[in-house]
């Protein structure tokens, strides 16, 4: 009996720990499906998380393709663009046909330059002088046309190296004197607001400034009227001395001022040329005029060399103011 009841004891905890050996079974492989479970989770989680960095990387490569190509694009336009300017076409009316831009000039080797493109004109800047070396523009017939009022106001150009300051001119006994007309601007508020920059003034003489360069002004807006279109070219005749400044800057005062003028639409085409002293012109203007190849000669530069060589030679030498008067 007592082995019967010793062996029943066994029998029961040999039960009881079955019991719980299939229970800590259980208990494993529950753990195990759940960290299968939870591995499959985390591997499907890092699986998103990398879809996720790659689309973003991407995205930031495109952003920075796309800043890129906006960056080429504004500076090929701020490099570019001329504004509202008219520029003469490789092939002008009659079959003139030409090697480059009218509106280029070929300056003398070590003369300081800065181009600065404004709407409707050209500068081309001295800033060891605080002048223009040159400015250029095309004058049309429909241009002439114009109601834009004229400003009171001159503004500086803080972006060219150089620019006078308005205080250089105040009490200097100079006008601020136009290169490009502000009258020549009057087709556009963008162009008229331009052509009050200082990089288009020089120190000009009062009686001069409103008498025989203004007169040649007028002239010049009526020729454009006349011939379709011109091409002017205007500045200060910085091969003289110059020993007079103004203002703080010491913006150098010109003795003598230029201007060269072509008719390039007209058959066969025509040019002139005038310098002028920046004091009162006696004589009045025609007793300035003369032709393009001595403003060359006086100036250094070389005027209009996109044209055939032989109506360049021809335009050129070509010295004749009341033709110019008197032509309909």
């Amino acid at each position: 009996m007592r082995h019967e009841a010793a062996f029943g004891t066994n029998l029961g905890k040999i039960r009881e720990n079955l019991s719980k050996f299939a229970e800590i079974n259980w208990i494993r492989e529950f753990a195990e499906m759940a960290t299968k479970r939870n591995n499959t989770y985390l591997l499907r989680s890092a699986r998103r998380r990398r879809r996720r960095q790659r689309r973003a990387l991407a995205r930031d490569i495109l952003g920075l393709l796309f800043a890129a190509v906006a960056c080429w694009g504004m500076y090929y336009w701020l490099n570019h663009w001329k504004g509202d300017s008219h520029e003469v076409e490789l092939s002008a009316p009659g079959g003139l046909k030409l090697s480059g831009s009218l509106e280029e000039v070929k300056m003398p080797e070590g003369v300081p330059q800065q181009i600065v493109a404004y709407p409707g004109f050209t500068v081309n800047f001295n800033a060891e002088h605080h002048v223009p070396n040159y400015v250029v523009w095309e004058l049309t017939a429909d241009e002439c046309k114009g109601s834009e009022p004229r400003l009171k106001n001159f503004f500086e150009d803080k972006n060219v190296e150089g620019c006078p300051t308005l205080y250089d001119y105040r009490k200097s006994g100079y006008t601020r004197g136009h290169m490009a007309p502000a009258a020549d601007m009057k087709w556009s508020a963008e162009a008229m607001r331009a052509s009050n920059y200082l990089t288009n003034i020089c120190p000009q003489a009062a009686s001069m400034n409103s008498g025989a360069w203004s007169t040649l002004e007028e002239n010049c807006r009526a020729w454009a009227m006349r011939d379709s279109a011109i091409v002017i070219i205007a500045g200060p005749v910085l091969t003289d001395r110059m020993p007079l400044h103004i203002g703080k800057n010491r913006v150098a005062v010109p003795e003598r001022f230029f201007k060269v003028v072509l008719a390039p639409y007209v058959n066969p085409p025509r040019g002139i040329g005038f310098v002028m002293p920046n004091s009162k012109v006696r004589g009045g203007v025609h007793t300035h005029a003369m032709s393009i190849d001595e403003v060359e000669e006086i100036t250094g530069m070389d005027f209009f060399s996109a044209l055939p060589d032989d109506i360049e030679t021809a335009v050129e030498k070509e010295n004749s103011y009341p033709k110019w008067q008197t032509l309909k």
